[in-house]
């Protein structure tokens, strides 16, 4: 018997209904739905909590077809956890740009290496460039640490995506200024990005 059969099975055998289940396991109603219609399987936490409760060890809640299958989807949930967090340290570590004086500027016959708001002799719009796209790819990182947990499809789909791409403007923005050490800097994270996207 696959496990949302077993699991409306015990749900019945108690007498609880959906929501007084999921009030047990601390999950929503609705992911206690999809679990007894087949949409998903539950977190090993809740699996684990799902065992004690009912008394039956997790051998005998899913088939040896069902364990390969979840242990399959826990290990890709550990793989985009990891990949989650290098994607979120790499873009929170573009920060040092502000900071670190590797921005360069032209001073009569001298080339000036300066810190990002120590810039002469530039264009405003260049330097709200260069501050616009290196908060962004900030506040891109520290979203992808906060949100590693996240269930909304949407944002798993494209978070890495949104990543890359600021990754390529960054590279794109300090190439075209001539910001050489920037431009390596943001073109190493890429490269980083790009291995870590084609090991998926």
């Amino acid at each position: 018997m696959e496990f949302q059969y077993k699991l409306q099975e015990l749900r019945k055998q108690k007498g609880l209904t959906q929501e007084e289940l999921s009030e047990v396991l601390y999950v929503s109603r609705t992911a206690i739905s999809k679990w007894e219609s087949g949409r998903g399987y539950p977190s090993i936490d809740s699996l684990k909590a799902i065992s004690e409760y009912f008394s039956i060890s997790i051998d005998e809640l899913l088939s040896n077809k069902e364990l390969i299958r979840f242990a399959e989807k826990d290990s890709n949930q550990k793989i985009q956890r990891q990949r989650d967090l290098v994607f979120g340290l790499l873009d929170c570590s573009i920060a040092m740009l502000y900071f670190i004086p590797i921005f360069s500027y032209r001073v009569d016959d001298f080339v000036k290496q300066v810190s990002l708001f120590s810039i002469e002799n530039k264009p405003d719009f260049i330097l709200i460039s260069f501050v616009s796209i290196i908060t962004l790819t900030v506040l891109c990182g520290i979203t992808i640490l906060a949100m590693q947990s996240s269930t909304n499809e949407v944002w798993n789909k494209i978070k890495l995506n949104l990543s890359l791409v600021l990754s390529i403007i960054s590279v794109v923005v300090f190439l075209a200024t001539l910001q050489s050490y920037p431009t390596f800097y943001t073109f190493v994270l890429l490269i980083i990005k790009g291995a870590l996207l084609i090991k998926q």
